[in-house]
């Protein structure tokens, strides 16, 4: 297994702004090789800009990731340490607003792109002897919350996934991590309400009055919630878990993660719903 940081190679998505931006400069100075990717072209070229070797890297198009995957190799002779799952974004609405094809839009990026990308490393990392594996995925991967049903499931979704690769690759060099952020300081929020705006019919809709308030919470510049921590809280778990000889296979990120995996583990099913219900504001928040 490589030691030397220099020799490190790792391919991050979603780098544009927010947590992958953040960790692609912080491991730079770490002295990682970093190959940073965009869906966007414009952001592809700010970051080449900053030095980055940036690709480009659209999670929702398979050709887009086989290109993507096949540069970076191409760069590295072949050899990838380190992969940082860590593109997506969240849909708004209520279920019951929810339309096939904005669940699909939402797992294509959320989960099947990043399951097509893992998919093409894991061969390059058995053949080396090594790697790291990280995704980043949310408290919303263990407990729900109202409006947030379609982020949810496809965090569960990844939950499940990752849970299952892990076994799966038992005996191996290739070590599987989990991040669960809470509210992190990003461009999260915007994006949300640019999807919630796109996809959701207010109008018809039963949850009419409490989008309302949610569209200010989405519209709120700053902190929207208690507890936001800025995106190098993310990446102090991502240098952990890179360089551990034994990583975690689960790293919580802020108070709110820690207090509902406990809650999760002591409340019956109905009281934690009581106890997300009034958090939420009965999901005004």
């Amino acid at each position: 297994m490589t030691t030397n940081l220099q020799e490190r190679t790792i391919l991050i998505t979603g780098c544009s702004t927010g947590i992958g931006r953040c960790v692609a400069h912080g491991l730079r100075e770490r002295g990682y090789r970093v190959f940073a990717t965009a869906r966007q072209s414009a952001d592809v070229a700010s970051l080449q800009s900053e030095g980055f070797e940036s690709v480009l890297l659209d999670l929702d198009d398979s050709v887009s990731i086989q290109k993507a995957v096949a540069s970076v190799l191409s760069r590295s002779g072949g050899n990838l340490y380190a992969l940082f799952n860590n593109g997506a974004y969240g849909q708004p609405g209520a279920v019951e607003d929810l339309g096939r094809d904005v669940i699909r839009r939402q797992f294509e990026t959320n989960v099947f792109g990043w399951l097509e990308l893992t998919n093409l490393v894991i061969p390059v990392m058995r053949r080396q002897g090594y790697g790291r594996i990280i995704f980043n995925s949310s408290v919303l991967g263990f407990v729900a919350m109202p409006y947030r049903g379609c982020y949810n499931a496809s965090k569960y979704a990844i939950e499940g996934l990752v849970d299952t690769l892990r076994l799966e690759l038992a005996g191996t060099e290739i070590k599987i991590s989990l991040i669960q952020p809470g509210p992190i300081k990003s461009a999260f929020r915007r994006n949300a309400y640019q999807a919630f705006k796109a996809n959701i019919d207010m109008a018809p809709s039963a949850h009419r009055d409490n989008y309302v308030t949610m569209e200010a919470r989405l519209r709120k510049e700053g902190a929207a919630v208690p507890f936001t921590l800025p995106p190098d809280a993310v990446l102090k778990r991502v240098v952990h878990a890179l360089e551990s000889k034994r990583p975690r296979i689960k790293y919580r990120v802020t108070f709110p993660t820690y207090l509902f995996s406990v809650l999760r583990r002591i409340l019956p099913d109905r009281w934690l719903d009581q106890v997300l219900l009034k958090l939420s504001g009965d999901g005004r928040r």
